[in-house]
């Protein structure tokens, strides 16, 4: 019989060792309709590893993107947080790249187009990918951005420069962690940019999830979980190198990286001292992870018995924020309508439905106001400065928010 144990998404070995199952779990975007309440939904395991030998942190099963991406519920555009976000790296990219109407900027992955309507606003020539049809409408139909409904890879990349349409920039930005092939994704990168050119890749950082319990961050959808050291060997595979990262606080803590053909690596931006420190940490060692399965369910017990006194004592309970972590939470947890009322979310695309598992309904967040539960469990709690700005009024009638990680906290 031949090995049956799973390969490195990155570097191919068979050298995983499980960190934490986090059990059977819905597609945490796979948010339900009415008539689907009565229908039973799929569930998929739910086990995290690292790689031995490459270092990459990753999940061990493959939900065919077809059925994870082709119709998705999450919009960039209903973050306030994440608009800014786009704009300011935008803007910075126009500047240090000189970019004008002779340029080309692709976005993988771009989602409604929330981050190259800026570019588009400047008369720079721009180009979406972004596989799910419903989202790719709206970015071509509400911002006029260029967008093609397919998924990224070599094959798309070599069509694309036989074309004529090599990039100057590439942006993927929370794109990389969703990709089953990765060698091709990261080959693709390399086919379609300009040898001058530079790719400008954002994922959330491994240290981060590690230090601050953020295992809720651990979907179907997320399949990877990156360090600089697991970067580096997977683009040096293609011929790219990383000359400079910075660490930014988006998605409770990420990395932004500069990629550049390998020909043309200049300063090191910082990559040398990440590197330094990713050492003294053990980015390389399987104890720095090993432990967190126990850190991840004490947690799940401290909130899960925070919510049981609140209830105990009278008090009533909703959510807010019908994102893929609070389904991991919540079904992970196993909190659900014995504990919350409800979950309210900014996206009319979300309203009306039921999260997954659990199936509570989502109503729009002036249902707080409505309702006034006295606390609302902040399931999308990397936007809790957005968030309780929001609900100013929400707060002034006495209700208060729970922060469920990295510790559980009234707020």
């Amino acid at each position: 019989m031949g090995d049956e144990s799973p390969a490195c998404r990155s570097c191919g070995a068979r050298s995983l060792a499980t960190v934490l199952s986090l059990g059977r779990t819905p597609l945490a975007n796979r948010l339900l309709a009415r008539e689907q309440l009565d229908e039973p939904e799929p569930t998929y395991p739910l086990t995290l590893a690292c790689c031995a030998s490459c270092s990459l942190v990753q999940i061990l099963e493959t939900v065919p993107p077809e059925i994870l991406f082709r119709e998705y519920a999450y919009f960039s555009s209903y973050s306030d947080t994440m608009l800014r976000h786009a704009e300011a790296i935008a803007r910075r990219l126009i500047e240090t790249r000189r970019l004008s109407g002779e340029s080309r900027v692709v976005e993988l992955a771009s989602n409604d187009g929330y981050l190259l309507q800026y570019f588009v606003k400047e008369g720079i020539p721009v180009l979406g990918i972004e596989p799910a049809e419903n989202v790719a409408r709206v970015a071509r139909e509400t911002r006029g951005v260029r967008t093609l409904a397919e998924f990224f890879g070599v094959g798309l990349a070599g069509r694309l420069r036989e074309a004529g349409e090599p990039a100057d920039v590439i942006i993927a930005n929370n794109v990389l962690a969703h990709v089953a092939d990765l060698n091709g994704f990261v080959a693709g990168i390399r086919v379609l940019l300009k040898d001058d050119g530079v790719a400008v890749i954002e994922v959330p950082y491994v240290k981060e999830m590690i230090d601050r319990v953020e295992f809720d961050t651990i979907y179907h959808e997320h399949l990877c979980y990156f360090s600089l050291a697991a970067l580096t060997r997977l683009f040096e595979r293609h011929g790219l190198a990383v000359e400079a990262v910075e660490r930014i606080p988006v998605h409770g803590g990420s990395l932004r990286l500069f990629v550049v053909p390998r020909a043309a690596l200049g300063d090191d931006g910082g990559v040398r001292a990440l590197a330094a420190e990713e050492e003294r940490w053990g980015v390389d060692r399987l104890g720095f992870y090993q432990g967190f399965g126990q850190v991840v369910a004490s947690l799940r017990e401290r909130l899960r018995a925070l919510l049981h006194d609140l209830r105990r004592a009278g008090r009533r309970l909703a959510a807010y924020g019908a994102a893929a972590k609070g389904s991991t939470l919540l079904n992970y947890c196993g909190i659900g309508a014995e504990t919350l009322e409800f979950v309210v979310d900014r996206s009319p695309y979300k309203q009306g439905r039921y999260m997954p598992g659990v199936r509570l309904p989502i109503h729009p967040p002036a249902r707080l106001v409505e309702a006034l539960p006295d606390y609302v469990l902040l399931l999308t709690w990397n936007l809790a400065e957005e968030i309780v700005e929001q609900q100013a009024e929400y707060r002034r009638r006495g209700g208060r928010f729970i922060v469920p990680v990295p510790e559980p906290r009234v707020v």
